[in-house]
């Protein structure tokens, strides 16, 4: 399964607020530069990660966002379940597949899917950022880049 551009941002702007310490607060602006990403589409994201508690977001100049809840807590299926839009791997409805009664490709699909999202359930948006790993590292260095 291949994941849309918008849970792989998704995924970016979580890593990169998790990183923060302290519940520091991140800025729309620090996210799509650090990942060179549209501001549009980051605030579409922001807003549905914000609905769903992933994110807690505070409007205005001294606003900001950050986790909504512990990394700890952020299941990596989850997240993946709320940003695709359809989690379905084949469509036999439009068009119409005229095999589709004895077909058996879409049984097996849903099948690989469901354990796909199941060994995802393990995981947690902290497993992604251990301690001293390289991607806080980069994230960090992210940081500094946006205070110079």
């Amino acid at each position: 399964m291949k994941l849309t551009k918008h849970t792989d941002y998704a995924f970016r702007v979580l890593l990169y607020v998790a990183v923060k310490k302290d519940n520091e607060l991140s800025t729309i602006k620090e996210v799509t530069q650090a990942f060179d990403m549209s501001r549009d589409h980051v605030m579409k994201i922001v807003q549905k990660l914000s609905k769903a508690g992933f994110i807690y977001a505070i409007r205005g100049k001294q606003g900001g966002i950050r986790l909504g809840q512990p990394a700890e807590e952020i299941i990596i299926a989850d997240i993946i379940k709320l940003m695709e839009a359809t989690l379905m791997p084949v469509n036999c409805e439009q068009p119409m597949c005229s095999i589709k009664q004895g077909c058996k490709l879409a049984d097996i699909l849903f099948e690989a899917q469901d354990k796909y999202l199941s060994h995802l359930k393990q995981y947690t948006l902290a497993d992604l950022i251990p301690e001293n790993s390289q991607t806080v590292q980069l994230i960090n260095s992210m940081f500094l880049k946006e205070l110079t």
